[in-house]
């Protein structure tokens, strides 16, 4: 059977455990340098060269973004950046700029290059060219459908692999290439630092009436005309798979350890064949989360309507184990939580299963009814064993509707 990659977000070395242990193939981080988000998830390099350990001591790889279009002061930093990160075990970099890859590529010669969706690769031409330089996989733009991918994969060496965003949110821009936040607040989202101003909430104004507001449609909650829904690629991933992919990317450094384990968990489970779709699809669902969509794999991206902006989410987030022995757990508490609560398990070792609460205590061994400070540990006697690593979450009211 051929290999399928499982590719998770680490914004931290808690989400990448996280991945890890609930079925990553391999994880991406970014460094201290040209990563294309926020400074609060790139890692430094002492962090990096413990990720790169723990993943290798599991048998999986760590790759790095180096994604930003590099400056000429960068340039010139860059090939001591380059020997850092291989010196550091990174199994890969994930490169979009020309000018990086080839400095990379001289100056640390044993590094493996992948490109980066950034560099809008969308026809086999390109992808030649990229192998050429000595890339070995290149993560094909968002823009492409599966008709496209399979014909890219038809014209390139089988050696160069291919691969795909599954999952996540999407650009409204082209595969990320937007001046909107810059313009509106200074913050480059080609830099790492976007404000997401798509996502905001926009009115217009009348020339002769300053001061007075109109949504550009009149709706409950305002407009998010300009933002985009979530990818969901669970129900047609063999159909990537046939069209050539090789590794399947959930997007997300920005996003928490119970969004990584439940995404996570979803896909390992959809390519090992261990769950149904409609079962992985609920799974999908107990995480935040816009409206889904297939993105553009079937040509034309499905347009949303200006009142789905919503995040929604069909659980609550509620605990995590930190230490346990059977069925007494210490548990980190994220939102309230109750003696009569049966919250269910997310555990790579099970799916759907339920605990019954028989007993919660404090630290100081406190017996409490319930607990709402996040942060609090409480120590849990349950009618079935936990693990270290175990979240916990309660269902919601609030039902979530598939697109």
């Amino acid at each position: 059977m051929p290999f399928f990659e499982l590719l998770a977000p680490a914004g931290d070395l808690e989400r990448l455990r996280t991945a890890l242990r609930f079925g990553a193939d391999a994880v991406y981080a970014g460094g201290p340098m040209l990563q294309l988000r926020a400074g609060s998830v790139g890692f430094t390099m002492d962090n990096l060269t413990t990720a790169a350990r723990e993943a290798h001591a599991l048998g999986k790889k760590l790759y790095v973004t180096v994604n930003a279009f590099a400056n000429n002061r960068e340039i010139e930093m860059l090939p001591d950046y380059a020997q850092a990160l291989a010196a550091a075990g990174a199994d890969a970099v994930i490169v979009s700029d020309l000018g990086a890859i080839a400095t990379i590529r001289r100056a640390a010669p044993a590094l493996v290059v992948h490109v980066s969706t950034q560099a809008n690769c969308l026809n086999y031409a390109a992808a030649q060219v990229y192998a050429d330089m000595g890339a070995t996989r290149v993560v094909l733009g968002r823009e492409m459908s599966l008709d496209e991918i399979a014909r890219l994969r038809a014209h390139t060496p089988p050696v160069l692999e291919l691969e795909a965003f599954v999952h996540g949110a999407m650009c409204m821009a082209y595969s990320g290439r937007c001046m909107m936040s810059a313009y509106l607040t200074g913050r480059s989202a080609n830099r790492g630092d976007c404000t997401q101003s798509c996502r905001w909430r926009y009115h217009i104004v009348e020339q002769t009436r300053p001061g007075e507001f109109f949504p550009v449609e009149e709706t409950e909650n305002g407009t998010t005309l300009l933002s985009s829904y979530d990818m969901n690629a669970l129900p047609f991933l063999d159909q990537l798979m046939d069209a050539g992919i090789h590794s399947f990317k959930i997007e997300g450094r920005m996003k928490s350890a119970y969004y990584v384990a439940t995404v996570v968990n979803a896909y390992r489970r959809r390519i090992d064949g261990t769950a149904d779709v409609p079962t992985l699809l609920a799974e999908l669902n107990c995480a935040s989360h816009r409206p889904y969509s297939s993105g553009f794999y079937f040509d034309e991206l499905r347009r949303h309507k200006p009142d789905e902006g919503a995040y929604e989410q069909d659980c609550v987030f509620v605990g995590v184990v930190k230490q346990s022995s059977g069925c007494e757990a210490e548990v980190e508490i994220r939102n309230k939580l109750t003696v009569r609560d049966a919250p269910e398990v997310l555990s790579p070792a099970s799916i759907g299963q339920r605990v019954h609460i028989e007993a919660m205590h404090l630290a100081d061994g406190t017996p409490v009814e319930q607990e709402t400070r996040a942060g609090t540990l409480v120590r849990l006697t349950t009618d079935a064993p936990l693990q270290q690593g175990d979240f916990l979450r309660l269902r919601t009211p609030v039902r979530t509707i598939m697109h």
